[in-house]
């Protein structure tokens, strides 16, 4: 069994989490997609990420996502694909609480 990865969060946000994480499995797909055609869409998407994952409270997201967006701007795709692996792992495994400690 895959072990879960509890963030605590702000249950302010509780509404607005399940569109966000849904969303970042999207990008995921999007960036799989793109990056044999798009590596200038690959990295906004990694921008994106970059800025919006600690705002959630989700700092890995945040992580993974300056890695995509740096990886994009060298043109490093086995860099870009081994991050998205990532994300899609933390994706599948994180456990929101939401009790903001």
């Amino acid at each position: 069994m895959t072990e879960k990865i509890t963030v605590h969060i702000d249950p302010d946000l509780e509404d607005l989490i399940p569109g966000f994480l849904s969303n970042r499995q999207r990008d995921v797909d999007t960036i799989r997609a793109l990056i044999d055609d798009d590596i200038e869409r690959v990295r906004i998407l990694g921008h994106s990420m970059k800025g919006a994952g600690g705002g959630y409270g989700f700092d890995e997201i945040t992580e993974l996502g300056a890695k995509i967006e740096q990886a994009a701007q060298a043109g490093d795709k086995p860099t870009i694909l081994a991050a998205t692996d990532a994300l899609e792992d933390y994706l599948h495994r994180v456990d929101p609480v939401f009790d903001g400690q």
